[in-house]
């Protein structure tokens, strides 16, 4: 099984650190995509915040079919 990684605000993603999430924090939308482009090969799923994910766009209704899985956090 691959990395599990979560994206966004830190006050939305700290808790899943407790889990063994990888974080990557993004306080703006420059910073999350740039935490999305920075996604290594061995990642399996992307948690996002609602902000994280607009910011991402396309890629995250629509990832390739090798690439993670992807969840976006309700509002």
């Amino acid at each position: 099984m691959g990395a599990v990684v979560a994206i966004g605000s830190p006050d939305r993603i700290a808790g899943f650190a407790l889990t063994g999430v990888l974080l990557r924090v993004a306080t703006d939308d420059g910073a999350a995509q740039r935490a999305w482009d920075e996604l290594d090969g061995d990642v399996s799923l992307v948690i996002l915040t609602v902000d994280a994910a607009r910011a991402v766009g396309p890629a995250v209704a629509a990832p390739h079919p090798a690439g993670p899985l992807t969840v976006v956090l309700p509002a």
